[in-house]
């Protein structure tokens, strides 16, 4: 973990007080990094450990991550860690130059001065590519394989690795991060989006990509999005294809999807109204440019998923 981080870390157990860490490390790696060491809660006695340079902020640290593992095992298998890769980075494979959703994503962020946060950031590709637009970019998942895969090649610059074909068959696939991307202005970090590990107001700039729909408390995770973002000169890139699902959350804690109650009707026109600040659960945005950008993700070579994420972005 880069020490820099320390200047806004806070303890995700204590929201909502904003209580900062201090860091013991045991064991430190190239320009000071943090490879093994404990975030301490001075507060509540807390211990977040850093094990593989990987800061562990969530809740009762490796425990919990064990616990996420068992319980969301699709996201930390190595054929997960190739369909993100291969969906993330597709347009930098050697073979294809076809255009990503995540290219079509970072091209809707304008970029800043200050801090970019991209949550639910999976193996990293907009948190690189917003390392040339703002000062430091930090992307977080509770995914610690994927987590470990963003930190490879934030080390490395490049990747090679098993795309699956057919049944048991792989072919190797390799590719390198552009130059114009940043690795020093990079960090990742597990942690829960519905309780973030950051002090209030910090972020410049702000995406939830595809998440909503797979968090346990929905609105939680919209909270603490706004609760990061700076008061002004803020932006925030929200897309989701509002796939609802009881085993991931309680209908009546969908945003969307439902006939009655207080979200009644379709997620997107919900999530723009409560970014307006209806109903006041955040501060208000304006919404600046609504598209829909096609998500695609390849399981083999034979079964592809495409997904329309509905897209809006948000300034304030």
């Amino acid at each position: 973990m880069k020490t820099r981080m320390l200047d806004i870390l806070i303890c995700p157990g204590c929201l909502p007080e904003e209580r900062p860490l201090t860091l013991q490390a045991r064991e430190r790696g190239l320009e000071g990094e943090v490879v093994y060491g404990d975030l301490l809660c001075p507060g509540c006695g807390a211990c977040y450990p850093i094990l593989e340079g990987i800061a562990l902020l969530v809740p009762d640290g490796g425990a919990a991550v064990e616990r996420s593992v068992k319980a969301e095992p699709r996201y930390e298998s190595a054929a997960a860690v190739a369909a993100y890769l291969w969906s993330h980075y597709l347009d930098l494979l050697e073979e294809a130059g076809e255009p990503t959703a995540y290219a079509a994503w970072g091209d809707m962020l304008s970029g800043a001065e200050g801090l970019f946060l991209d949550a639910g950031c999976a193996v990293g590709r907009l948190a690189f590519a917003m390392s040339g637009r703002f000062d430091f970019s930090v992307g977080v998942d509770l995914s610690y394989r994927f987590v470990k895969t963003a930190r490879r090649l934030m080390h490395t610059r490049s990747i090679t690795f098993d795309l699956p074909v057919e049944g048991r068959l792989c072919e190797q696939r390799a590719f390198h991060l552009p130059a114009e991307w940043n690795p020093e202005r990079v960090e990742f970090l597990v942690a829960d989006a519905a309780r973030l590990p950051f002090r209030s107001d910090v972020f410049a700039g702000l995406a939830s990509l595809n998440l909503v729909d797979k968090m346990p408390k929905p609105l939680d995770h919209l909270r603490e999005m706004d609760r990061v973002a700076r008061a002004a000169q803020a932006e925030w890139l929200f897309s989701d294809p509002f796939s609802w699902s009881t085993d991931v959350a309680k209908e009546s804690d969908w945003l969307g999807g439902t006939e009655s109650g207080r979200f009644a009707g379709r997620g997107l026109e919900n999530v723009c109204a409560l970014l307006r600040g209806d109903g006041q659960e955040l501060r208000p945005w304006r919404i600046e440019r609504p598209a829909d950008v096609w998500w695609r993700i390849r399981n083999h070579e034979n079964h592809f998923e495409t997904i329309r994420s509905r897209t809006v972005k948000a300034v304030r």
